[in-house]
């Protein structure tokens, strides 16, 4: 097993070097963030593929793999076409600001080598399954491939939403608050979070598979107290607007708004609102 952990961390450490001499030398920092969910399918099938003693073609990890590279690879690719021509990310800017002359090292340090230490904790139910498959596919994978399913059409359905709603002129300035976004201020978060407990409930018949519950609790840690909601909804503490919406609009876990409020006017001030903007 140790061998696995360590040929995915050797992957992710090379993934993470390339991104920040790409990020570094560009100035943008937030190119990381296209690299996030690509990196799970380079370390998963990377660590597949070198794994000694075990069956190469166990329905286990070969499943799991499947769908974090469905995952990491749609994600990539819609971060990527977002970034383009926007510059780096304001928390990123941030950073670069507070850190002046020490922005080399501690980039490398608090941005790449750290979101790469994530990763690797968060795949933890992957890299068991291709250590120690476990026995067959049972009734707590079935739930986990449908779990997975949701919580992947949340994301990725109310990505499509944020991205379709700002491309029209007549949004602009406003803050979307249909579809999805009407029954979560992130709903997209919510459909990361539970989409890992899917593949934490088909790694629980590997070997030691319930090691693999810290993925799906690093990741509701992180969106609900560190680098996720607390960070983007900061941007928006002096916004009327976003007051409004928070009032009344789940944080996280869709639910029905708790009263109707007020459409946003097309002349008020923009305001960009959603868990990868």
């Amino acid at each position: 097993m140790a061998d696995v952990f360590l040929d995915a961390a050797l992957l992710i450490l090379a993934g993470m070097s390339v991104m920040a001499i790409v990020g570094l030398r560009a100035r943008d920092n937030s190119l990381v963030d296209i690299a996030y969910g690509p990196l799970f399918v380079l370390a998963g099938w990377g660590a597949w593929l070198t794994a000694d003693g075990i069956s190469p073609l166990h329905p286990r990890p070969l499943l799991l793999l499947a769908l974090v590279s469905i995952w990491g690879l749609r994600l990539g690719l819609h971060i990527g076409l977002r970034h383009r021509g926007r510059g780096e990310d304001f928390r990123y800017r941030r950073f670069r600001e507070e850190w002046g002359d020490t922005i080399v090292w501690r980039s490398l340090l608090q941005i790449y080598l750290l979101q790469g230490a994530v990763v690797l904790v968060i795949a933890t139910p992957i890299l068991l399954a291709i250590a120690d498959p476990g026995g067959g596919l049972g009734a707590a994978d079935g739930i986990g491939v449908l779990l997975f399913a949701a919580g992947f059409l949340f994301e990725a359905v109310s990505d499509w939403q944020m991205t379709v709603f700002k491309r029209q002129a007549e949004h602009r300035g406003r803050l979307i608050q249909s579809g999805l976004w009407r029954f979560s201020r992130h709903p997209n978060y919510f459909g990361e979070a539970l989409l890992w407990w899917g593949i934490f409930l088909i790694g629980l018949g590997a070997g030691n598979g319930w090691v693999g519950l810290v993925s799906p609790l690093a990741i509701a840690f992180l969106l609900l107290k560190v680098s996720g909601i607390p960070m983007l909804e900061a941007k928006y503490r002096d916004n009327p607007e976003f007051a409004d919406y928070q009032a009344r609009t789940s944080a996280f876990i869709p639910w029905f708004p708790r009263r109707e409020g007020p459409v946003t006017s097309p002349h008020e001030k923009r305001r960009d609102n959603g868990s990868t903007e």
